[in-house]
């Protein structure tokens, strides 16, 4: 797996909008204080662009993006925010050029779109907080704060309380996932994620409680659960309910659907639609250990 070259003060940082329309005043703080870090920020043609609920067309977004792929002196690429979007620019995209020229694609949620494919070219990527998250109240985030590590320094190392859901043990081995949405959109498709023999994280928002058992169900039954490393339970907020209750909680569901398996699982992971959404290098080994706690650490090369 390629690991980019980690961050120095003045190098380039791309901000792109390959899904939802974005809300300037909500990022701006973000940007300006990756600006006032010492990065030279270069905001994408489209970025702010509207078209129905994207920021911009599929061809704005995607000429945005392979711009930012193309740059030669850009080191990394924040993406503006998620929603929904991606998918529908992945077939107009070359991802080729970051092969030879590596450089950091950062988001979570609907960029787990783009964490896949760069999984499948065999590029690491960060799954972090975006230029929404970074700044509240004039001050910056835990989330920022982690993001700035990792990608200055690689260094990785969380030690969450316990959970009472969670399945004790200890594994290495590549990280993958995202959003569990998002995964499962891409099941059958030449970018469906293979996360047999590696740690899967997933995380979702404002699901109802049966997708969610769909969704884990699908994964199960498609033998992509029981091979697994690890297992590590990010945010499920906001979750839905019908009027005929469903009887379970979204962590239940995810248990359930693991039950047969042997593997450590690590519930409530600070990551995902959360104030507290720690960053991560998909594509990178770590090493999970569960023994009440959970402590997650990459392994440095």
């Amino acid at each position: 797996m390629i690991i980019p070259p980690y961050l120095q003060p003045g190098d380039r940082i791309r901000i792109v909008s390959p899904a939802g329309k974005v809300q300037k005043d909500k990022v701006l703080p973000g940007i300006k204080l990756l600006q006032d870090e010492g990065y030279d920020v270069v905001v994408g043609k489209h970025v702010f662009d509207k078209h129905f609920q994207y920021a911009g067309t599929d061809l704005q977004r995607a000429a945005d993006f392979q711009e930012a792929i193309n740059d030669p002196d850009a080191k990394a690429i924040i993406c503006a925010r998620g929603g929904y979007g991606t998918v529908r620019i992945i077939e107009k995209i070359d991802f080729s050029p970051l092969l030879k020229n590596n450089k950091w694609i950062i988001g979570f949620s609907d960029i787990t779109i783009l964490h896949t494919v760069l999984n499948k070219l065999g590029l690491a990527s960060i799954h972090g907080a975006m230029p929404g998250f970074f700044v509240e109240n004039k001050k910056m985030t835990r989330s920022f704060l982690s993001l700035m590590e990792l990608i200055s320094t690689g260094k990785s190392q969380f030690d969450i309380k316990a959970h009472e859901l969670n399945r004790n043990g200890s594994c290495t081995g590549e990280l993958v996932g995202g959003n569990l949405s998002l995964i499962y959109s891409l099941q059958g498709t030449p970018w469906q994620l293979e996360p047999r023999g590696k740690i899967l994280i997933i995380e979702d928002l404002t699901e109802y409680f049966y997708h969610l058992d769909r969704m884990m169900q699908n994964l199960r039954l498609a033998g992509q659960l029981k091979d697994l490393a690890g297992l590590i339970v990010g945010g499920f907020t906001e979750m839905k309910d019908n009027d005929s209750p469903f009887g379970k909680s979204a962590y239940e569901i995810i248990m359930d659907a693991v039950q047969d398996y042997h593997f450590p699982v690590c519930f409530d992971f600070p990551a995902g639609h959360i104030p507290k959404n720690l960053a991560l290098m998909l594509g990178s080994n770590y090493h999970l250990d569960v023994a009440g706690s959970c402590k997650l650490t990459r392994q440095m090369p």
